[in-house]
């Protein structure tokens, strides 16, 4: 049993930020005076009106969100928006196409089938999905309804650095969980999502960033509750939201801001992901990424440990057991993939990282 908090590398639901949490504690049983926790207030109440508000400008300001896109919260995770955004973007007669980057995207051309006839711009599923496909390998369709790809793939360990060009087709992007980490532009894309639960709270509602007039798109005859425009209209109270989920967003939102933003957040970001990128790369074969360098996601750090030429999940369990023993946690990598993987979202401090090093370079000395 561990007294104090542990380094937690958890894929998500992740670390929440330690203030965050403090925050959180101090006003759970008596929010603001009104002597009750958020947990307990009703969504129609004016405290949490003005919630939702802190939750929306924080976005907002954030993210840099332009004028003519709305901000929802909506429940079901990343895994419902699979379903809503073709339900509601789609054009009869039109393709879906969708970059095949692993997981997440197979989830989502699986639910798109079911709507429309969807295109495959690309995959490098033959490649176990190590590396991201080239500008030059998309075959798009030039008068898609949509494009949508998966910005950071947490089984994979891969991100994009800079979007694919989609020749003005409306981008898509699932950015569950690298949203919050570096800089981007919302305009270039027609509509994002994302599950809270690695860089906004915890799990339990969903951010979903959409130019208003793609919302128009949808058929009025979907179920209500699957309509952008219902969440749009009532401001994303047409039924109770997950208000202790927006509250902690909002907590986590205005955290940032006062870490300097999006452009310390991603410096910060840069220099974790290179701190265990180097001590992979230079651990003399004993621990190696699978990962197209050029693709390495900084949120998600997938690698391996060899013996001779070829992994050794001996050594891994073993890594695994003496790293949880000793205060690490999720260190385990996805059961698709196989070896180690540490998630290091926003809330992973560079000391965590610091330690882990310490750690496999120890780990590396008693077992290389």
């Amino acid at each position: 049993m561990f007294k104090e908090r542990i380094h937690n590398f958890n894929a998500g639901p992740a670390a929440i930020p330690l203030p965050v949490l403090k925050k959180a504690q101090d006003e759970f049983l008596n929010y603001d005076g009104t002597g009750m926790s958020v947990m307990e207030m009703s969504h129609r109440s004016k405290p949490f009106e003005a919630i939702l508000a802190r939750a929306i400008d924080g976005v907002k300001t954030t993210l840099g969100v332009p004028d003519d896109y709305a901000i929802l919260f909506i429940q079901g995770g990343a895994s419902m928006q699979f379903s809503m955004v073709p339900m509601n973007l789609n054009i009869p007669g039109k393709k879906i196409d969708i970059i095949n980057t692993g997981a997440w995207t197979a989830k989502s051309i699986k639910e798109a089938k079911k709507v429309g006839d969807v295109n495959i711009a690309a995959t490098t599923e033959s490649e176990n999905f190590m590396r991201l496909p080239k500008q030059e390998e998309l075959n798009l369709t030039p008068d898609a309804a949509y494009v949508h790809m998966c910005a950071n793939n947490t089984i994979f360990g891969t991100e994009y650095s800079t979007l694919p060009d989609t020749k003005g087709v409306p981008l898509v992007s699932d950015m569950s969980s690298n949203i919050a980490s570096r800089e981007i532009d919302v305009s270039k894309h027609a509509l994002i999502f994302a599950g809270a639960q690695k860089n906004l709270g915890p799990s339990g509602v969903t951010l979903v960033i959409i130019r208003k007039d793609m919302a128009e798109r949808a058929d009025k005859n979907l179920p209500t509750m699957l309509q952008y425009r219902t969440y749009i209209e009532n401001n994303s109270l047409y039924n109770t939201p997950p208000t202790f989920g927006i509250y902690m967003l909002a907590l986590t939102m205005e955290h940032i801001k006062e870490l300097g933003g999006l452009k310390a957040i991603e410096v910060r970001n840069i220099a974790k992901a290179k701190t265990l990128y180097d001590a992979i790369d230079n651990s003399n074969g004993f621990y190696r990424s699978p990962v197209n360098k050029a693709d390495r996601s900084r949120m998600n750090v997938n690698y391996r440990i060899f013996k001779g030429d070829s992994p050794s999940e001996d050594l891994e369990k073993q890594f695994i057991k003496e790293a949880e023993a000793a205060g690490f946690a999720g260190l385990k990598g996805h059961r698709s993939v196989g070896g180690l993987r540490a998630s290091i979202y926003n809330a992973v401090e560079q000391n965590s990282i610091t330690e882990l090093v310490k750690f496999m370079q120890d780990f590396a000395r008693k077992n290389g």
